[in-house]
């Protein structure tokens, strides 16, 4: 998903238009995950980006975009770019404690 979401809209209220832009984001990253993986593979990643242009964007974390988005809306930004791709990962196992 690439994306340029506007933060005001002649009939909705800002605080609406939020939680409408969260749950869009909600229910994609759901349909992501839902998708099969490949074979090797374990879980979905996502490498976001989020910032007021897609010039300014930075890599953030899946869950900071909640964060970032009420910030952008504080600061009374007029819209706001975020890209969120989907990338499957392989878990690394854990390292043994030997101090044991």
């Amino acid at each position: 998903m690439k994306k340029t979401f506007a933060l005001t809209h002649p009939k909705l209220q800002p605080a609406r238009l939020v939680d409408a832009i969260k749950h869009e984001i909600k229910k994609y990253l759901a349909r992501e995950r839902r998708k099969s993986l490949p074979d090797g593979t374990d879980y979905w990643t996502f490498d976001c980006r989020f910032g007021a242009s897609e010039a300014e964007a930075k890599q953030i974390f899946t869950s900071e975009i909640n964060k970032q988005i009420d910030a952008a809306a504080a600061a009374q930004l007029p819209e706001f770019y975020i890209e969120i791709l989907a990338r499957a990962a392989i878990h690394k196992p854990r390292a043994a404690d030997d101090a044991e």
